[in-house]
């Protein structure tokens, strides 16, 4: 097993995803899965990566995960929005997101995990990768081939482990991911590289983890080390949105998430999505949705496959 999942925020245990698959919303908190390897990137099949490689049970990872699916049957779940399988084909999961495999069966392919830090600095493999995790699924088309053979290769190399392996395997995860974004028919195109990228790049990666939607546009220009003003001015250049808009629409897909897969309560789904105050909570949402939390909760429970739940689930937009 190359991870563990954490129940909660103190306490760390491998977990048996054969024992434990508990359905949406059966768990007081969602699982955080960490990846626990010599290196922060592995590679291997869903047999060799382990059980938690196709979790049955909604889950968070600290870490970045791509699925090269080439067989199965079943659906994959990122963020609420329910895609059946359709082989051969890209799963790309970051930090924070909420995703599971539902009525998976026979899964085969190959589960690439990797810390940031494996990444080479390059900040447009960041924006390529949220990018492509916006989808459930990415169909490879006639890419397909060159794909699963760079992931073969990526495999043998990591399994070898001969003097400078660690190198190529960083540059063919660029050269994946590259390839990736090509193979996305409607990707967005990553900002030319520059400071405003940057930036941009940094703050939402800072929003997107686990407890970073507690952060206001203050606390994360310090962070970040840079004025609030200048923060403004290079996210909204580089994104076309302000920051405090990018801040509540990650608010809103937060609550969403632990609305629709854990039991906390309304007061305490306003908490961790944020918000001190419940009833401020949820006219917020009601106001980002068109619906109150107890409304949407009715609505996506259990109807994870309905078309119209996925427009629902799907993060807000806006200016």
């Amino acid at each position: 097993m190359v991870w563990t999942c954490h129940v909660n925020r103190s306490h760390t245990a491998p977990m048996d995803a054969r024992r434990t698959t508990p359905t949406p919303r059966t768990t007081p908190d969602l699982p955080l899965h960490r990846l626990q390897a010599l290196l922060p990137f592995a590679i291997g099949t869903f047999d060799t990566i382990g059980p938690l490689s196709r979790a049955g049970f909604p889950h968070r990872h600290s870490f970045y995960e791509i699925v090269h699916v080439t067989g199965g049957r079943g659906a994959h779940v990122l963020d609420l929005v329910h895609q059946p399988l359709a082989p051969p084909q890209l799963c790309v999961i970051t930090p924070g997101q909420v995703h599971y495999w539902s009525d998976a069966d026979e899964l085969t392919g190959q589960v690439v995990l990797f810390d940031e830090d494996f990444l080479l600095r390059n900040p447009q493999d960041l924006a390529a990768l949220r990018a492509l995790a916006t989808r459930p699924a990415l169909g490879l088309g006639e890419r397909a081939g060159p794909i699963g053979a760079l992931l073969a290769d990526m495999e043998d190399e990591y399994r070898a482990g001969q003097p400078g392996f660690q190198g190529v395997l960083r540059a063919s995860l660029h050269i994946l991911i590259i390839r990736a974004l090509r193979a996305a028919e409607r990707a967005d195109r990553p900002s030319l590289p520059g400071r405003p990228t940057e930036l941009a790049a940094a703050f939402t990666r800072l929003i997107a983890r686990p407890g970073g939607v507690r952060h206001s546009v203050a606390s994360s220009a310090q962070e970040l080390g840079v004025s609030p003003g200048h923060l403004q001015t290079l996210v909204k250049q580089a994104t076309g949105r302000t920051p405090g808009r990018l801040i509540r629409r990650q608010q809103t897909l937060e609550a969403k998430r632990l609305l629709a897969c854990t039991d906390l309560t309304i007061r305490q789904v306003a908490k961790e999505a944020g918000f001190a105050d419940p009833a401020y909570f949820c006219r917020f949402f009601r106001r980002e949705t068109g619906m109150t939390p107890g409304e949407f909760r009715a609505r996506v429970d259990g109807n994870h496959h309905d078309p119209r739940i996925a427009s629902i689930a799907a993060a807000p937009e806006g200016p």
